[in-house]
């Protein structure tokens, strides 16, 4: 039976979303790990988002809490705001409570990645800040450390990610992520799917 490893994120300018697509290739690259992307839902309205020059939202399943109880393994990514996560993700963690109640995400493995305005706009305290819901759900935080290899000590280029996850710099919004961060990216789907794979209880 597979193992099943969903990429759950909140996209506004298209950043995350594309970390997300390449986390998702790096997790379907582990043999016998189905990934799935998924995004949480928008709590701002039209209006607002026309207003905020926001592109429309690609037609990627929108998940409900319910649908967390599914996988054996999660990788959640969201845009940075004053440090932590965006409002949309922490309105959808906020839903889950009935999984806390039963503990039935307790011991599935969890990464994180994310994206941020500028070099010191939050990447890692994004990370740190966000830890905390998966405690309260007894998942197991998986960083990727420095398992990225020579990627992770790059320093003549401008690069998103840490020890915590894969991270790209929004800018203006005009910049998208780079080649290197895309390989992070893919690197971090693979990684945290193979412990996924591990960690899973056989029926």
């Amino acid at each position: 039976m597979a193992t099943k490893v969903y990429i759950v994120y909140y996209s506004m300018y298209g950043h995350v979303e594309k970390l997300a697509e390449e986390i998702k290739k790096g997790a379907a690259s582990v043999e016998g790990v189905e990934a799935k992307l998924w995004q949480v839902p928008e709590t701002l309205s039209e209006e607002i988002l026309g207003k905020m020059s926001a592109p429309p939202k690609s037609n990627v399943p929108v998940i409900t809490p319910s649908d967390l109880a599914e996988a054996d393994g999660f990788i959640f990514g969201f845009p940075t705001r004053f440090g932590m996560m965006s409002a949309q993700f922490k309105a959808f963690l906020d839903a889950t409570g009935g999984l806390w109640r039963n503990q039935q995400l307790a011991g599935k493995p969890a990464g994180i990645f994310y994206s941020t305005g500028s070099q010191g706009g939050g990447q890692e305290t994004t990370a740190l800040t966000a830890i905390t819901q998966l405690v309260h759900h007894g998942m197991i935080f998986v960083p990727i450390g420095y398992t990225f290899g020579a990627g992770m000590f790059e320093m003549e280029q401008v690069k998103g990610g840490s020890p915590y996850g894969a991270g790209t710099f929004a800018g203006d919004g005009s910049r998208m992520p780079s080649e290197l961060e895309l390989a992070q990216a893919f690197h971090q789907g693979k990684y945290i799917a193979g412990i996924a794979k591990k960690l899973k209880v056989a029926p």
